[in-house]
């Protein structure tokens, strides 16, 4: 697994450079190995480094820890999400299930900021779920249906008031969450790699090649390297599938985003000086789109089935621009050169869009799939998944194992074949939203 570590991403840009980065160059030993330094593997890591301080702990990551999803998010802290269906009462219980899930990782995150007294722009402004179609009003309303039954404080909103928030006349309607959450995905991952434990090893730039159990020892090679431990844990969410993990459960989406340079004082008054806000699409393939703390804007509107390991310059250019249409489309008072950077991430789904966390076999453990709500879920599944195969038990695990369990795919080429149907389909319901 070779992943190119690349600088196009402002989240990643807007931090300080790290020193004394080491990838493994020779054999080691370790009770415990951890593969992925991103949210999951960071907070597995903490949690064991707490649990055992007199045990050697190795964290690897292919590239620079945290500088793949974990910071190439929109930086949405989660307590809802919409694109899930739920009508019936089953699904209703389902659909709490899960905000059940986002209600624990909002709360790790707050315990872990709090802790540490990390400064990551933190805001609970709560998010939007905005279109702008008046008809997608009726979705809407069944979505406060179902936030009502669970007493989510939520509000319907109108395009007049929209127009104030958001500083655009492009939304007509939209449903604000209190309990959402906005953060600089970044500040938060770097927070997390800057406290890890002393007896917490970290390797990065190096890729796992391959890896085997025999009887009670897993053996992983590197290019460099062999890492041998008792136990395992992969964290590598969009890249589990290439590992060989739950392969039949998964699958990698690309993702592309960009962000504008801040606005000039003209510019922002000119869209009426809002607060900072985030948007959440009505339609699975509509834009996603935020106005940060230091006024720049940012959008996602891509989601394709392409290469996870490495997107060209060339191919990310030409999804820009599907950006930079998205934001004029918004602000069209904004010059045409305002994007700054472009960058690629990649998300893991799974069919119903559950989560993976489990044993997978005697001493090996996973925990990824977030479905898009990663920096919370995944901080509370490396926490728990750690201590999962310290073979204890919490209340958090036991409301993690009662969601549904992730559902079977089907085999290659169909199962590309329907993803990229579904994403074509969905494309083009919400053409209008990018």
């Amino acid at each position: 697994m070779k992943i190119v570590n690349d600088s196009t991403c402002s989240w990643i840009n807007d931090l300080t450079p790290r020193v004394n980065i080491k990838s493994l160059q020779s054999n080691e030993d370790a009770e415990w190995l951890i593969i992925g330094a991103g949210y999951t593997g960071l907070s597995a890591s903490r949690k064991l480094g707490q649990l055992y301080p007199n045990q050697k702990i190795i964290l690897v990551d292919a590239q620079l820890a945290g500088e793949g999803a974990s910071s190439r998010n929109s930086g949405y802290l989660v307590d809802t999400t919409l694109n899930d269906g739920f009508t019936s009462n089953k699904d209703l219980d389902n659909y709490k299930k899960k905000t059940d899930i986002y209600d624990l990782g909002i709360n790790v995150i707050k315990k872990f900021i709090n802790e540490y007294q990390v400064d990551c722009d933190l805001n609970e402004c709560g998010k939007y779920f905005a279109s702008s179609k008046k008809e997608d009003e009726k979705i809407l309303r069944n979505f406060s249906n179902t936030l009502k039954k669970l007493d989510f404080e939520h509000n319907l909103l109108s395009s007049n008031e929209l127009s104030k928030r958001l500083g655009t006349n492009f939304y007509k309607v939209a449903l604000h969450t209190k309990g959402g959450i906005l953060l600089h995905p970044g500040k938060l991952v770097r927070a997390m790699i800057d406290v890890l434990p002393k007896n917490v090893y970290l390797y990065e730039n190096s890729s796992l090649l391959s890896w085997n159990k025999t009887k009670d020892k897993i053996s992983c090679k590197f290019k460099n390297g062999r890492i041998i431990s008792k136990k395992i844990i992969f964290a590598t969410n969009g890249f589990l599938k290439s590992l060989g993990i739950k392969s039949n459960y998964n699958f990698p989406i690309t993702l592309t985003a960009s962000m504008t340079r801040p606005l000039t004082e003209d510019e922002f008054k000119s869209i009426g000086q809002p607060k900072e806000w985030g948007v959440l699409p009505v339609r699975p393939m509509g834009a996603t789109i935020r106005m940060t703390k230091d006024r720049r804007i940012l959008i996602r509107n891509t989601a394709e089935i392409h290469n996870p390991f490495k997107m060209s310059k060339f191919d990310l250019q030409k999804r820009s621009i599907n950006q930079r249409v998205g934001i004029k489309k918004r602000f069209p008072q904004l010059p045409d050169d305002i994007i700054r950077s472009s960058w690629s991430g990649v998300v893991s789904r799974t069919r119903n869009s559950s989560q993976i966390f489990e044993k997978i076999d005697n001493n090996v453990f996973a925990a990824g799939c977030y479905n898009g709500s990663g920096i919370g879920v995944g901080t509370l599944f490396g926490e728990q998944i750690a201590i999962k195969a310290s073979e204890e038990n919490t209340d958090e695990i036991e409301t993690i194992e009662a969601r549904n369990k992730p559902t079977w795919l089907p085999p290659q080429p169909f199962l590309n074949l329907g993803v990229k149907t579904r994403l074509i389909y969905e494309r083009l319901r919400a053409r209008s939203e990018i």
